[in-house]
Formats: C-alpha cells, sequence, structure tokens
C-alpha cells in the first residue's frame, strides 16, 4: 500500500478533521511545553532542582523537594504513553504527505528516540547524575522541533491540490 502523497487525496472533511486535530494536538503540547517552563524557568539548574529539589538553597523564591520514587514512575510512565502515542499518530499523518521520504522518516523516528532519551535521562537525573540535565534539554529541544516539523508538514500537506 502506497501512503506517500496519499493525505491530498482525502476528502475535504477529512482535511478539516485532521487540521482540526493537529491544531487542538498543538495547544495542548505547547501548554505542556509552557507547563515544563514555568516549573523549571527552561535551565539546567531549574530541570535538575524540578526533579531533586532545592531545599539547600536559603534563598530559593519556591521551596522544592526530592521527588519520590511513585512520583518519577508516574510521571515517566504517563509521559512516555501519552507521548507515544500521540507521535504514532502525528507520524501515521506524516507518512501521508508527500514531502521527500528521508525527511519523513527522520520526522517520524526521532521523536521515539528522545522521548527514550528525555525520560530515561530525567530518571538518571534523578538518580544523582546530575550532568544529563543537558541530555534531557537538548533531546527535548529534538523532540519539540520534530513535533513543530511534523505540524507543518501536515498542515501544509492539506492545503495543497492533489496531482
Amino acid at each position: 500500500m502506497q501512503f506517500h502523497g496519499l493525505i491530498h487525496q482525502f476528502p475535504k472533511e477529512v482535511k478539516l478533521l485532521i487540521g482540526a486535530f493537529v491544531l487542538v494536538l498543538s495547544v495542548g503540547y505547547y501548554t505542556g511545553l509552557a507547563f515544563v517552563h514555568e516549573t523549571t524557568d527552561s535551565t539546567p539548574t531549574g530541570i535538575e532542582e524540578q526533579y531533586l529539589g532545592n531545599e539547600n538553597d536559603e534563598e530559593a523564591l519556591v521551596m522544592k523537594f526530592k521527588k519520590k520514587k511513585q512520583s518519577m514512575i508516574t510521571l515517566i510512565h504517563n509521559h512516555t504513553i501519552s507521548l507515544s502515542v500521540l507521535f504514532f499518530m502525528i507520524s501515521l499523518l506524516v507518512s501521508m504527505t508527500s514531502y521527500n521520504k528521508t525527511l519523513k522518516k527522520i520526522v517520524m523516528i526521532e521523536p521515539f528516540v528522545s522521548i527514550v532519551v528525555s525520560f530515561g535521562g530525567i530518571y538518571f537525573l534523578w538518580l544523582g547524575f546530575t550532568s544529563l540535565k543537558y541530555i534531557v534539554i537538548i533531546s527535548g529541544m529534538l523532540m519539540t522541533l520534530s513535533f513543530v516539523t511534523a505540524t507543518l508538514m501536515i498542515l501544509t500537506s492539506l492545503f495543497k491540490k492533489s496531482s
């Protein structure tokens, strides 16, 4: 079965549904990024404090404590499952665009690597491997870049006429 370019052949109402889905999903994704920024200031120190606490910092404006193991397992489980489903659905839609196949493969597979690296990194950061905060930042940025690229590929494909 040929998926390449299939999105262009969908009826107008299916394209509208896909567009609405991608836009609403984007609102949720970017709200999550806003939450990350709010809780970590999007800094390496903020990420470290979010999971390891800052109770030794007497100057801290907001006191944070090290996350409990159950909280960490819940966070990693929930995010890994939900982001995997999100990126699987987005990747299916990307596979139906008519963009370059190599670009599509990268945009479709990279987020799954970033999910494992990001949340594995967060877990090992919590265990005390604090230098992993930089890996978590890089993998989070790559995941977001993949999300932005994928959603733009899908949305622009919805407006292209079928050939």
